[in-house]
């Protein structure tokens, strides 16, 4: 973990400071915003910052959006009202803190920043199988492919390597390339130079500087751009870096993971992976299981986040009984983890008592889970069934340009935005997406958003 003291507030939050050393942070401090950004932008990259409550939060928080630099903000105030932690929480704050500070409340505020709730939880031989090979390799400084279907676990996977690799204590830093668009991801990864393009106004250190010593981890890689991979290979070939608008090259000793839901060997197929990249990158290959296929898995992640749900949201520990579990087990997960997770969220704020049976396991809008990978039956959310002849006769006279439109919208908006579970869903590349959603957008057509687009402001 990774600490950055942004102010002073008469050395109360140097105690803090001095708090979240002693539970193994790595502490910075740093006078003012403008401070903190320079520090940001050398590559001393942090996890959390904990700022005085009385600087100006939004505007710091404008800056980090406008530089695509993730970093949660704790307000910090003596003695402060709570008009003033609200207006902290509204300008962009995840949580306000008060002081002088309690040791017990930082300690839950850095185990909650450092995703506690990411811990590598199995049962299953499946399972056990995966993390058996993972425990082999994570000393050594190989590239690991990791592989699987979204929400299988593959980010708390790369995680696990870091923590138990020779490089656990220096940096870990995760770069999503299905979420930065192309046009900013080279600047992402490399850094660039003050005026190397419009909006640099700062020299900029990239990933792969701030994860030197560590381990980087590119996340969905297979959305990386083939010209960009061409780059990304000389950086693992040589160790060195060119930094956008740079003269010189950068030397580098990073650990790269690398994660996919897509089979890369027909990316390669396809033209749209460099095979020699593929080679590279998998010296060994992880491939973590659908889980549907780890039943022993259910029934443990399952009673592992009624606990994580129960304890936050101030319940008494919740049980589950046989009708639940039964419907847990046959459900396909689609979504794997990721989805198993958000119904057992919405069963423990749903459920009557401290049991939670069958009738709490339930869809985001209220209907029954589906079951043994179909659709819900009529029989099971009362609603009849569309006859197929009458969804044919809405197909026919339309153009098959505006019914794929309408089905990648419905889908994204399904998705609350989100491009990768949408892509997966339609059974396209996030690129492919990406296209189709520029063409709607320059027609005039509103595109659903995530909040994340929404803060950065980027378009489809």
């Amino acid at each position: 973990m990774r600490l950055l003291i942004i102010g002073s507030l008469n050395g109360q939050i140097g105690a803090a400071s001095q708090i979240a050393m002693s539970r193994g942070a790595k502490v910075s401090q740093v006078d003012d915003i403008d401070m903190a950004l320079a520090s940001l932008r050398s590559g001393k990259g942090a996890d959390m910052a904990m700022m005085d409550v009385n600087l100006p939060i939004k505007s710091l928080v404008d800056s980090l959006a406008s530089e695509r630099i993730n970093l949660p903000i704790i307000a910090c105030g003596v003695n402060t009202d709570a008009t003033a932690a609200a207006n902290a929480i509204r300008a962009g704050a995840k949580e306000f803190l008060p002081l002088p500070p309690d040791p017990e409340l930082i300690a839950a505020v850095l185990e909650a920043v450092a995703q506690e709730n990411n811990k590598l939880v199995f049962a299953d031989p499946a399972m056990k199988n995966v993390v058996s090979l993972a425990e082999q390799i994570a000393p050594s400084s190989a590239s690991v492919l990791i592989n699987g279907e979204t929400g299988t676990g593959k980010e708390v996977m790369a995680s696990y390597l870091h923590s138990h690799s020779r490089r656990a204590d220096k940096p870990y830093v995760c770069v999503n390339c299905a979420a930065i668009p192309e046009n900013l991801l080279e600047s992402e990864l490399f850094g660039h130079e003050k005026g190397s393009f419009t909006g640099a106004i700062a020299r900029r250190i990239g990933k792969f500087e701030e994860a030197n010593g560590g381990t980087l981890l590119l996340d969905e890689i297979s959305e990386m751009d083939i010209q960009l991979q061409a780059k990304l290979l000389r950086a693992i070939q040589e160790k060195v870096i060119d930094r956008v608008g740079g003269t010189k090259p950068v030397p580098v000793d990073i650990r790269i993971i690398a994660t996919s839901n897509r089979d890369l060997a027909e990316a390669v197929a396809e033209r749209t992976f460099r095979e020699d990249l593929l080679f590279r990158l998998n010296v060994v290959t992880l491939k973590i299981p659908p889980l549907r296929d780890r039943p022993v898995d259910i029934e443990a992640l399952s009673h592992h986040f009624v606990k994580k749900y129960s304890e936050a949201n101030g319940m008494s520990l919740k049980s589950i009984d046989e009708t639940a579990m039964a419907k847990l087990q046959i459900n396909p997960w689609r979504g794997n983890v990721r989805e198993l997770e958000n119904t057992i969220h919405r069963a423990v704020l749903l459920c009557q008592g401290d049991v939670i049976s069958g009738e709490a396991i339930l869809m985001p809008d209220g209907s029954a889970t589906p079951v043994g990978g179909q659709a819900t039956s009529s029989a099971n959310n009362g609603v009849q069934s569309t006859d197929t002849t009458e969804v044919n006769s809405a197909l026919v006279g339309r153009k098959v340009a505006d019914v794929e439109k309408d089905l990648i919208l419905n889908t994204l908006d399904h998705c609350f935005g989100n491009r990768t579970h949408a892509a997966n869903i339609l059974g396209i590349s996030i690129r492919t997406l990406r296209n189709k959603l520029k063409i709607y957008t320059d027609e005039g057509i509103s595109v659903p958003m995530t909040g994340a687009d929404q803060r950065y402001g980027l378009r489809a």
